[in-house]
């Protein structure tokens, strides 16, 4: 079942509210989760099934390809994402770009790579955002090796100063520059920390 086949496209129906909520949580639940099992099968590292997971968990019920690249082109705002037919391969390119860094690259620099990235990709139908700052944060706590705690943690931080992070991404398209992205992960690091 999805969501629109009873209530149409409105994403401010309050049913469509209560499920995205519903959905954030079990994103966040499945998010420790995967982060616990990385560091405890010592196998850190981020790979295209977490992301797509990540995505299904964020948009379950509420669109329809949850979890799978999209089929489609997509346009946010001014922003006209690559086409569909290269998704999978920028994807991999992506995975194995942060995977050859993960070891050598500092762990705020690498997730905010991931976070922008994924936005500039953006593989998925819809949740692109959550997804980006979810697997944005798996990286962070797993090459810090632990869960980052917190009663609002960053991907909620991030969500909060939506005008600065979209911001922080654009200067990213532009140059390839993930600086300020790293400088607003590490601000809101320090304001996770005060919560």
């Amino acid at each position: 079942m999805i969501l629109h086949e009873f209530v149409g496209r409105d994403e401010e129906h309050p049913l469509y509210q209560k499920l995205h909520s519903s959905n954030y949580l079990r994103q966040l639940g499945f998010l420790q989760s995967m982060v616990l099992a990385a560091l405890e099968s010592e196998r850190p590292f981020l790979s295209q099934t977490v992301i797509k997971a990540l995505n299904y968990h964020a948009i379950a019920c509420l669109h329809p390809y949850a979890g799978e690249y999209r089929p489609c082109q997509v346009h946010v705002g001014s922003y006209q994402a690559p086409e569909e037919y290269r998704v999978m391969a920028l994807m991999d390119d992506f995975v194995n770009n942060v995977n050859r860094h993960w070891i050598n690259e500092d762990p705020i620099r690498l997730s905010a790579y991931v976070l922008w990235r994924l936005n500039w990709i953006h593989p998925f139908i819809n949740g692109n955002g959550r997804t980006a700052r979810a697997a944005c944060y798996f990286v962070l706590c797993v090459k810090t090796g632990g869960w980052l705690g917190g009663k609002v943690i960053l991907p909620e931080l991030l969500r909060r100063e939506r005008p600065r992070y979209v911001e922080a991404l654009k200067q990213a398209d532009a140059s390839g520059d993930v600086s300020e992205i790293s400088n607003l992960i590490y601000e809101l690091l320090g304001r996770q920390r005060q919560f």
